[in-house]
Parts: structure tokens; sequence; C-alpha cells
């Protein structure tokens, strides 16, 4: 015979088992319907499942995510999708031109970067223009939009491109030329670009154009926390690289080493920088003298130097790989640049604009190559 006590606890425990039961079911039917919506939006691309999210797809393209999200925003009938995976926050990328303007544009104060974005470039870039939202980055905002606009430092810029090119690149490149020798283009533009933009940004010359001497400590510091914070981003999981930061161990301790060097360099320059100015020795054509001129606090230069030269550095000389590679690519295209380049240089003979002249030509090459490349393309297609 069946004990009352037992079947009389069973009986109470019914509704408990019931409401754990909806609860489940309640659970389950959010994750579907979040997994459906993910997929929705990602065009059933990268493959998401419940929970893990595309964790696993992550993972496998983790060494080439650029062209990885490429694939999948050609894919997306709104050249948008959503990246959700475990342990990091939902990701949209976009490049739908009318997201991207709605974004920076229209309402640009509703899309702050935020902190998961911050504290991935937070150690190297600090308080700098790229990592920082609200006041902060209006101030700087409003400071570079000033300078940057001033004819005395488009004056000097030009003028130290002219001395960049004439007296460091084109003299490699002869010799180059004249020795049939070969080298890697990407890091000589890189070397270059870098080089201008110390010049520009520090007022200092401190890279070594040739590329058969070593790399600076500086570049190499530079390469390396950009490298580790890169990584940070494209981490499956961003618990690992906080808790080696924790720790210390690692790629962040190379980061915190990197840093420190780039802090260190950067704080030096500034510290003779103002002795300079106190002296009234300094030319105040530099962006540096002229955010000290400002009376910036020194953390904050510092901060905003680094950021203006990781904006110059790897993305001019990346440009200009892509332009010359393009261009050996059509050599077609190659050859109307070059005659037009001629026809140019004759026009500008020992004129000082000439070097502004040349990038405005050089642009329009690139443009008549874009067109030349959409035409190809619409009539494969």
């Amino acid at each position: 015979m069946a004990n009352p006590v037992s079947m009389s606890i069973f009986i109470l425990q019914i509704p408990s088992l019931l409401l754990l039961y909806i609860l489940l079911l309640y659970l389950f039917n959010v994750i579907l319907r979040k997994f459906r919506l993910v997929q929705k939006f990602s065009g059933h691309k990268p493959p998401t499942y419940p929970i893990i999210g595309c964790l696993v797809s992550f993972y496998k393209n983790q060494g080439r995510l650029l062209d990885w999200y490429t694939e999948l925003l050609a894919e997306s009938a709104t050249n948008t999708i959503v990246v959700h995976r475990l342990g990091a926050r939902r990701t949209v990328v976009t490049a739908n031109p009318g997201n991207v303007e709605y974004m920076l544009k229209t309402n640009f104060n509703n899309f702050p970067k935020g902190q998961p974005f911050t504290e991935i470039l937070g150690d190297f870039l600090g308080y700098g223009i790229f990592n920082v939202d609200g006041e902060l980055w209006r101030t700087q905002r409003k400071f570079a939009s000033h300078e940057f606009t001033a004819k005395s430092l488009r004056e000097f810029f030009v003028m130290t491109l002219e001395e960049e090119v004439e007296k460091g690149l084109l003299p490699i490149l002869e010799s180059l030329a004249v020795t049939a020798e070969v080298v890697d283009l990407q890091e000589l533009l890189r070397r270059f670009a870098f080089n201008m933009v110390l010049k520009v940004s520090l007022g200092i010359d401190r890279c070594c154009l040739d590329p058969s001497r070593p790399v600076p400590p500086l570049t190499r510091a530079f390469d390396k926390a950009s490298e580790i914070c890169a990584k940070r981003g494209a981490a499956p999981l961003f618990i690992v690289w906080k808790i080696k930061k924790w720790l210390g161990i690692g790629s962040e301790r190379q980061l915190k080493s990197a840093v420190e060097e780039i802090h260190r360099y950067v704080s030096e320059i500034i510290i003779s920088k103002k002795k300079m100015i106190e002296k009234g020795e300094n030319r105040d054509e530099d962006l540096l003298s002229r955010l000290i001129l400002a009376g910036h606090e020194e953390e904050v230069i510092r901060d905003m130097v680094i950021n203006f030269i990781m904006a110059g550095r790897d993305t001019t000389s990346a440009a200009m790989t892509w332009l010359f590679w393009l261009l050996s690519c059509h050599p077609e295209i190659e050859k109307e640049v070059v005659k037009e380049t001629k026809v140019l240089m004759e026009r500008s003979s020992a004129s000082p604009v000439f070097v502004p002249l040349l990038t405005a030509h050089m642009a329009g090459g690139l443009e008549v190559l874009v067109q030349k490349r959409t035409q190809t393309s619409m009539k494969s297609n």
C-alpha cells in the first residue's frame, strides 16, 4: 500500500514542476526567437546556434575576419549582418551607406563607442580622439578640425612631403631601379608614411627609410601595440585577454611593454618641445607645438599625438600600396597616369603647388581606374 505521506508530497510538487516546465518552455522560446532574429538579419550566415551563437565560425575565421565579414556582407541583401557569439556582445557589421550616414552623421550622438570598444584600445590610445566619447571627443574634434584646416599647418605638411619625397623616397627608389633590386614596397611606404606623420605630429625625424636598415624601436613598438589590440578585438572570448592582462602574461605583457616604450618616447619629446618653446627656439609648425601652446595637460597631449600618429600611419601607406598594386594590374591606366603626370610636371615645374596638384592628379588617376573597373564589372554581369 502506498505511503500517504509520499503521495501528499508528490501532489504538492506537481504545481512546482508545472511552473518549472512553463519557465523552461518560455526560456526556450526566447532563445529560439533570438536565434531566428539573428538568422534573419545575418542572411542565415554565419551559422548561428542557440547559446554559443556563431562562436565556431568566428573561431575558424579569426585569422581572416575582414575577408569573412566582407563575404557575409556581400551575401546579405541589406549589406548588414549581426554577429552573435558566446562570451562577447552582439556585434552589428554594416556596409550599407544609409546605415553608415545615419550612425556617423544623422544621429551620431546616439552611437557612442562605448566601453566594449574603448577597453580594447584603452591601454594604447588612452584618452585620444579615437577612444573617447562625449565632451572629450568634441573638444579634440574641434581642435583637430581647426588646426588641420589652418593654412600654416597645410603649408608645413606640403613642405615636409616635398622634402621627404625628394630627399628620401625618390633617391631610394632610383637606387633600387639601378640595381634592379627587389623591394617590399608596402614596407617602404609604411616607413615613408611613418616618417611623414612623425614630422608633422612631433616635428622630429627618427625613422629610417632605407629598407636595408633595421626597423626603428618606436616603429616596432607601434606595430606590436597595434597587432595585440587588433587580436583583442578578434578574440573568440574576450575573457581570455582580460585574464592574461590581469595576470600580466603572454601578449598582454608584450602590449604593456610596447605601450610603455611609446609613452616614454612621446613624453620625452613633449618635455623637450616645451623647453624649446620656453627658450623661443621652436617654430611652432608641428601639431605637438600647437597642442602645447593650446594649454593641454601632458597626458592628454601624449594620447592625442599617439592617436594622430595612428590615424596617418597605416591608412596612408595602405592607400598608396593599393594604388600602385592596382596600377600594376592595369597597365593601360598606368600609361595614362604616367602621361598625365609628365604633362603636370611640365606645367608645374619649380612650382610650390606641385605636390598638391600631383596628389590631386593621382587621385584622378585612381578615379579613372575605379570607373574602368566598374565598367568591366557591369559588362561581366
